[in-house]
């Protein structure tokens, strides 16, 4: 992951870097080819990188630095945060030893981490062994079911946001019946969806 364009390498002194991932692996960047790397892209390829991680490592770090602000991202999306903890009256190591305080998890050895991730690492994300899932086909909800139904989930549908799940609680209707609905009021202008449904 790159903070500018795939094809700048940064610094350039990490040429031979870079081609071995090329040849290896992927370089990706969310900035369109050409883009030169500037200071504030770095926090925004940061969180890309925690996203795709289990867990984030914070090896030294200040009070400000840019690998603090990986391990918030990490933490918010709901990653493993480790920090190596330092000297406390060295200011590389404040940040560290201030996210170990507030809960990070204390990193020695690399066994350390394994136990931590390990049971992620048991479950791969690959195609399981044995009898395939089948999934069923999509739900189709016919019209003569849509149209008995609209105006009840409408009649409930207020200023006051309401969630999905009170609104098929009310109307005592499938979730496929209620989001068809309210997914022909979105479209048409007559509903507006909030964070969190």
């Amino acid at each position: 992951m790159v903070a500018g364009g795939v094809d700048l390498v940064y610094p350039a002194e990490n040429q031979a870097l870079y081609d071995q991932i090329v040849a290896r692996g992927l370089v990706l960047s969310e900035h369109p080819p050409g883009t030169v790397p500037q200071a504030r892209h770095f926090p925004r390829r940061n969180r890309l990188i925690s996203g795709l991680s289990l867990g984030v490592v914070v090896v030294e770090a200040a009070r400000r630095s840019g690998s603090l602000i990986t391990a918030e991202c990490a933490l918010e999306q709901g990653r493993e945060v480790f920090a190596v903890p330092g000297f406390p009256l060295d200011p590389r190591h404040q940040g560290t030893n201030d996210l170990i305080r507030n809960g990070a998890t204390l990193v020695q050895t690399a066994s350390d981490i394994l136990r931590a991730i390990g049971p992620a690492l048991r479950d791969p994300l690959g195609e399981r062994r044995g009898r395939a899932f089948v999934a069923g086909g999509p739900h189709i909800v016919a019209e003569s079911e849509l149209a008995s139904v609209r105006s009840l989930v409408a009649e409930r549908l207020g200023y006051a946001p309401l969630g999905v799940d009170e609104l098929m609680r009310q109307c005592q209707l499938t979730p496929a019946v209620v989001l068809t609905v309210l997914l022909e009021l979105e479209l048409a202008g007559r509903l507006e969806r909030h964070p969190g449904n």
